[in-house]
Formats: structure tokens, sequence, C-alpha cells
């Protein structure tokens, strides 16, 4: 039964792999939308920033979850 566990908290861990894609589309497009208008770029700065808090908060639930799936 720990086998069920382990691969529930592999899983868990995938998390990290959709933050870092969602981060990087991200980073992308900001640096695109500040290079068009550069006299925005504080506004989308601050947008760009709470993405990446919320993005990065997804990947830390998923670790956590996997954490207490191989603690179990």
């Amino acid at each position: 039964m720990e086998f069920i566990y382990l691969i529930g908290a592999g899983i868990a861990v995938l998390t990290g792999l959709g933050a870092g894609i969602g981060i990087g589309i991200a980073t992308g497009k900001t640096s695109e939308a500040i290079s068009r208008q550069p006299e925005a770029s504080g506004k989308i700065q601050t947008v760009f920033f709470l993405g990446i808090a919320l993005a990065e908060a997804t990947a830390i639930y998923g670790f956590v979850v996997s954490i207490l799936l191989i603690l179990k």
C-alpha cells in the first residue's frame, strides 16, 4: 500500500512543472509588453509579480502535498 502513496507524491510534484512553464510564458509576455509600451512598465510588472506569486504558490502546494504523502 505504501507504493500508492509514492505514486501520488510523484504526481503531486509535477505541479512544479506546470508552474515553471507558466512562469516562463508570463516572463516572455511581460518582456514583449514592456518593449511595446515602456511607459506602462510599472503596471505591467505589478501584474506580473502577482501572477508569479500565484503560480509559485501552486507549486509549493504540490510540494507540500507530496511531502505529506511520503511521510504518511
